[in-house]
């Protein structure tokens, strides 16, 4: 579990590291065509927004789960794989990036973990394309579960550009991140 440690190991623990929002902004096309199809995932609203507590074994789950979607989902863009530009679901056996995400936020709401502290998030890669991850709002900072990569890493150490989140009160809404723009983001990664 070298992912883990290197995390365990880093500052994380000690300084905190959570995403700086703005204000309302637009939702992605491709949630918001889930949401008309999972209208229920999309109107949860929360009350309690306090973070996730973090502990080595929390962390060792979010690794082991990262791993275990990551393998267990084939790469494969939305239109080879539903004959559609963008199309955002829970995968079956392939998918995209926003459907690793969306099977990661599955699992852990289902063992519990608050719909305010499993975020879908869309960011550009450093080669411009847009790309999205699940970020998993902890009381150390905000994390991210990625289909790139096995590693559990703190947001502000994945060197990429982020545009919007879900926001933590209402899935349904979207926030931006560091006052960035919000334009329309697909990706086949």
């Amino acid at each position: 579990m070298m992912a883990v440690w290197s995390f365990w190991a880093s500052d994380a623990w000690t300084h905190p590291s959570a995403m700086v929002t703005g204000s309302l902004t637009s939702q992605p096309i491709g949630h918001y065509e889930f949401c008309k199809r999972n209208a229920s995932e999309c109107s949860i609203r929360s009350r309690d927004v306090t973070p996730t507590t973090m502990s080595k074994e929390f962390l060792e789950r979010l690794a082991k789960l990262t791993v275990s979607v990551n393998k267990a989902i084939q790469s494969k863009t939305d239109l080879a794989v539903y004959g559609k530009e963008e199309f955002w679901t829970y995968p079956v056996d392939a998918g995209d990036c926003e459907d690793y995400a969306l099977a990661k936020r599955r699992v852990l709401l289902g063992a519990g973990i608050p719909a305010s502290n499993l975020l879908l998030t869309v960011l550009r890669r450093q080669t411009g394309e847009g790309h999205a991850v699940l970020t998993v709002r902890t009381d150390v900072g905000d994390v991210i579960l990625d289909n790139l990569t096995d590693a559990v890493l703190n947001w502000d150490e994945t060197g990429y550009i982020y545009l919007k989140r879900q926001a933590i009160d209402h899935t349904g809404r979207w926030v931006s991140i560091r006052d960035g723009d919000a334009p329309l983001v697909g990706s086949v990664h």
